[in-house]
């Protein structure tokens, strides 16, 4: 019998904000400043993760088409101004406040669980407000891994106190549902305009928005 959901982790970047999307955006200039497309397809491969945890980098791959070694500490900091600039009009998703609700109303503990560095998550809690709203935020900052590798989840599990297969996750990426799927956890799967055209094979459910999901069923 599968044991009822405890617990709840939510991924942070695609799902409770759009940040994947302007990410994508500041490279995509990028690559068009030095006259280069970078389709979606390709660079869907690092959401989730990171470049260092995937085959595929933006940095090597620009620097393969144009025959140029690039300052990429300069170019990130241009880079990440850019995108400092993007976020400011970046709202919370729809359906992510009501099941944050609905955990606590269901005594299900919550928490994120991001590949991103805490000072990034840190950072979007402060502008989105949602101090309080998690009992644990867990990064790489705690695991010195990101996703696909579990580890980032079984320590969110861990520190709310459940067994894996007492963990519900809502992922938007495909790096994600393959962490929650090794961590032995079941993971709703809501894809965003950069996850849209993935094969999520392995998901609990798909959705297209947490609006459109319950809790309750799987308590």
């Amino acid at each position: 019998m599968t044991p009822p959901i405890r617990a709840v982790i939510f991924d942070f970047d695609g799902l409770i904000v759009d940040t994947e999307s302007t990410g994508y955006l500041t490279w995509t200039e990028i690559y068009a400043e030095h006259g280069h497309d970078l389709p979606l397809e390709r660079y869907a491969q690092v959401i989730g993760g990171d470049f260092a945890s995937t085959s595929y980098d933006p940095r090597r791959d620009l620097e393969v088409l144009t025959g140029i070694r690039f300052d990429w500490e300069v170019m990130e900091l241009k880079r990440k101004e850019r995108e400092r600039h993007l976020r400011q009009s970046l709202l919370i998703h729809p359906g992510v406040l009501d099941r944050i609700r609905e955990a606590r109303e269901l005594g299900l503990g919550t928490a994120i669980g991001s590949s991103s560095p805490r000072f990034w998550i840190d950072s979007w809690v402060d502008q989105l407000g949602l101090h309080g709203h998690f009992d644990h935020i867990s990064t790489m900052d705690d695991t010195g891994k990101v996703k696909p590798d579990p580890s980032i989840f079984i320590h969110a599990a861990g520190k709310l106190g459940a067994a894996p297969d007492e963990v519900l996750v809502f992922e938007d990426s495909l790096n994600g549902l393959n962490a929650a799927k090794a961590a032995g956890m079941r993971c709703i799967v809501v894809p965003g305009p950069m996850t849209r055209h993935l094969d999520f094979t392995g998901a609990l459910r798909r959705v297209d928005s947490l609006a459109d999901v319950s809790l309750k069923e799987f308590v």
